[in-house]
């Protein structure tokens, strides 16, 4: 396990916890007691960290290396249904994007998101979750083969952004950012959105128009990441954390502003500390989403998703 820099009173304390039980193994004191207490220790610790968090510590939590990416809720939630589809049918295979047919608790999703790498090898190969043009047009044309026959759209968001590269510029990005966006809207299927680690602007909303959108806890989803708009307003990256509490990116932040619909729940540490339970309420919060759309016609469909898009940026003093 990684810890980070907030994260280190509680590594300091499974140390000596992991220290104490060794020493009950290879001698005859009994450190029952001791390992209870530090334990004890342990469990306040991590409540009184976890349950105060500020907006630039959940950003660092949905960053965290052991936390599960795309293909790890795709697996663990689809099983071996899951089949992968390749392309844009136009340039080529963004490995940044993923997407494919599976199943849900027997119903069949159109899944699409980004996928980040777990080591340098594989960062390098999935572009750090930063699709480039064709991976926009990848996930379109699954959406739009989800809607020829009828089959429902899930779409997991985890990127810092889409590739700002010269030839990403050269292939169009912007172009296919939005033509997703505006293609999403009009979709004849229901489209749940889940931000399962970083949300980043143009990126995320890519493949982020959805009838229901639901945000894991320690996530985050805004126009800009904190370093970015801290080396904007202030030519230094040292004030990330000012700008993670200005941008109210959270998602406590993003439902009271009602631009998601829901917080999904994570275990206490974040969604690395437990895995299963994790991908277990995660596959709750698609099926609960789904069978509260299944039933709308696809006029009414279309017609509550506009609605609930052109509401957004309503201010009331």
């Amino acid at each position: 396990m990684e810890y980070l820099d907030f994260e280190l009173p509680i590594k300091e304390l499974e140390e000596q916890l992991e220290k104490c039980v060794i020493i009950g193994k290879e001698s005859d004191v009994d450190v029952t007691p001791t390992c209870k207490e530090i334990n004890k220790k342990l469990e306040q610790t991590k409540k009184e960290i976890y349950k105060n968090l500020t907006a630039w510590q959940r950003v660092q939590l949905s960053r965290h290396p052991n936390r599960p990416y795309t293909l790890d809720y795709i697996r663990a939630i689809c099983g071996e249904t899951f089949l992968e589809l390749h392309g844009d049918r136009n340039f080529k295979d963004d490995k940044a994007m993923v997407g494919g047919l599976g199943k849900i608790n027997g119903q069949s999703f159109m899944i699409v998101g980004q996928q980040k790498g777990f080591n340098t090898k594989t960062r390098q190969y999935r572009n750090f979750g930063m699709a480039n043009p064709e991976g926009y047009r990848k996930a379109l044309r699954l959406m739009k083969m989800a809607e020829k026959f009828g089959i429902p759209v899930l779409t997991l968001v985890d990127t810092p952004g889409a590739y700002p590269g010269l030839e990403a510029e050269e292939r169009g990005q912007g172009e296919a950012i939005a033509r997703n966006i505006f293609e999403m809207v009009r979709l004849q299927v229901p489209i749940i959105t889940i931000i399962v680690g970083e949300g980043a602007s143009g990126g995320a909303l890519g493949i982020g128009v959805g009838d229901k959108v639901y945000m894991l806890e320690n996530t985050w989803y805004s126009v800009i990441s904190p370093e970015s708009c801290s080396s904007i307003l202030w030519k230094s990256w040292e004030y990330k954390e000012r700008a993670a509490d200005a941008l109210k990116l959270t998602s406590s932040d993003m439902k009271r502003q009602k631009l998601v619909d829901d917080v999904i729940p994570e275990p206490l540490g974040g969604a690395h500390y437990d895995r299963e339970t994790t991908f277990k309420t995660v596959a709750e919060y698609i099926t609960k989403g789904y069978n509260e759309l299944k039933d709308l016609s696809t006029a009414d469909l279309i017609a509550q998703r506009m609605d609930k898009y052109s509401n957004m940026g309503e201010y009331k003093e």
